[in-house]
């Protein structure tokens, strides 16, 4: 019922039994343990704001136990030496066993972060195929025999990075869990994974599947906690080759402050405000569904949400009209119904935020066009939201909100709207809307933006590098560039005479 409260009733025995096991504990080594401080912090429901379960709060002491079990795991026979076929099987297994947990995966999944249980459940299959997708890669991992004289053979080898610790983001938990785990294994990594504290549900049972899997103990090890405490223990922690965060640009430039005193490797994939540029020739209602599905998908709770919506005046109204009937098409509701469009925002906090920027948006002249308000009762819902009027320098367009708001902006030519869409600290992603190949190419080529869709909005392939320019991070993820990040590259020189 899209109006009703979420169905607690409607899980499965699966996801019922995982929850109703009592704390959720930190996996080290293959074993389920307390924190040893023995602190417990709730997980809560945003769609009820209720504690559903409570999770053990992981600090330093627990951190440095998974990395030390990281790295026996790291140097054991098993898992080093592993060979590439039976390392492309384990991936494999691990695929095969994410799809037969999927209902249940996908069911903790909405409960735990609010997502729509049908988005939910797209997304778990999309994890499985991620790690189908790198279980290609362990037999084709090569190095090079590099020009040499008569007396010197000179080679190059692709090792693994060591002891991986990965931070991973409540918007799409296991999602981000496996663009990270699937390339560190498939390169012969050990992995720390520290989820979100306000999602750390998934993580945990998934942690436990992957022992079931055949992952050796050890070789991924997972501690929950905040990030103040797990997080920065597991960042700052002497015997961590690298660190994998996906966040805020904020925690990020902290992360890169604190990871420069032990000159580990780091890769971020950060915050975005996308510009999705609507050109006057544009078809009007494949852009204006693929938009509203672009800041309204996860509640607006993505980095690459299509939030500074760009379009020619020559179409400024029409297109405004024609993006309120689609976004109304997202009834904030009850994520455990599979009817529902869009889920609650994830926290209090985050609610919180995200109506502020309501008020700030009509503060600075803004008019709006759809919603800013809330959905009525317990829950952390909000109404999908669009401004018009917008100037490109109003905080409502500057700021990454990481909520159900789009801000449209009006250009008049090619050239400004480069430049108005390159205007900003961020470049994760962008979009282009029109029917002139040669000016969508064009204008992607101009767009400083690590992803920029034409005539499409949301596609990611494992096949292709994701990350961003700017204050968006820097390294990639997914694609042959994941398995150069987790690799090393090693030159040897043999003397033949």
């Amino acid at each position: 019922m899209a109006d009703g409260n979420p169905n607690i009733t409607a899980l499965g025995d699966a996801a019922r039994s995982f929850l109703a096991g009592g704390a959720k504990q930190l996996l080290i080594d293959g074993k389920l343990l307390p924190a040893r401080s023995g602190h417990t912090f709730e997980v809560i429901n945003p769609a009820t704001e209720e504690k559903i379960a409570a999770a053990a709060s992981g600090d330093a002491a627990d951190v440095d136990a998974a990395v030390k079990a990281a790295r026996r795991a790291l140097e054991q026979k098993s898992w080093r030496g592993m060979t590439p076929h039976e390392r492309t099987r384990l991936l494999l297994n691990i695929a095969d066993t994410v799809e037969k947990h999927l209902e249940e995966l996908a069911q903790l999944e909405t409960l735990n972060n609010g997502c729509p249980i049908s988005f939910a459940r797209a997304q778990i299959a999309d994890v499985a195929q991620t790690f189908r997708y790198y279980a290609g890669w362990p037999t084709k991992i090569y190095g090079e025999t590099n020009p040499s004289g008569p007396d010197t053979l000179n080679y190059t080898l692709r090792e693994p990075v060591g002891v991986c610790g990965q931070i991973i983001p409540w918007n799409g938990p296991l999602s981000s869990a496996s663009w990270k785990i699937a390339p560190a294994l498939a390169c012969g990594n050990t992995v720390v994974l520290k989820p979100a504290e306000q999602t750390p549900l998934t993580a945990i049972r998934f942690g436990q599947l992957l022992l079931e899997a055949g992952v050796p103990p050890g070789v991924v090890n997972v501690v929950t906690g905040f990030g103040e405490t797990a997080g920065a223990a597991l960042v700052a922690h002497g015997d961590v080759d690298k660190i994998a965060f996906t966040g805020s640009t904020e925690v990020g430039k902290k992360i890169v402050a604190a990871a420069a005193g032990t000159v580990k490797r780091v890769t971020l994939e950060l915050g975005g405000k996308s510009p999705n540029i609507i050109f006057g020739d544009a078809d009007l209602g494949r852009a204006a569904n693929s938009s509203a599905a672009g800041f309204c998908f996860l509640a607006g709770q993505i980095c690459v949400a299509s939030s500074r919506v760009f379009v020619h005046s020559s179409i400024y109204d029409a297109f405004i009209e024609n993006l309120t009937a689609a976004a109304t098409a997202f009834v904030p509701g009850d994520p455990m119904d599979a009817g529902t469009m869009m889920g609650p925002l994830v926290s209090r906090e985050q609610y919180e935020r995200v109506t502020n920027y309501f008020k700030l948006g009509k503060a600075d002249g803004a008019k709006v066009a759809l919603g800013a308000n809330v959905r009525p009762g317990k829950g952390y819902f909000v109404q999908p939201t669009v401004f018009s009027n917008v100037s490109n320098d109003m905080r409502i367009a500057k700021e990454e909100i990481f909520g159900p708001v789009a801000s449209v902006i009006r250009f008049d030519t090619e050239e400004e709207a480069i430049r108005l869409g390159n205007q900003t600290d961020y470049g994760l992603a962008a979009a282009v809307w029109t029917r002139d190949i040669s000016r969508g190419h064009r204008v992607a080529h101009a767009l400083r933006a690590g992803t920029v869709w034409i005539n499409t909005y949301l596609q990611i392939d494992a096949i292709s590098p994701f990350g961003g320019f700017k204050q968006s991070g820097y390294g990639r993820e997914l694609g042959r560039a994941s398995i150069e990040s987790y690799t090393e590259l090693k030159s040897v020189y043999a003397h033949l005479g």
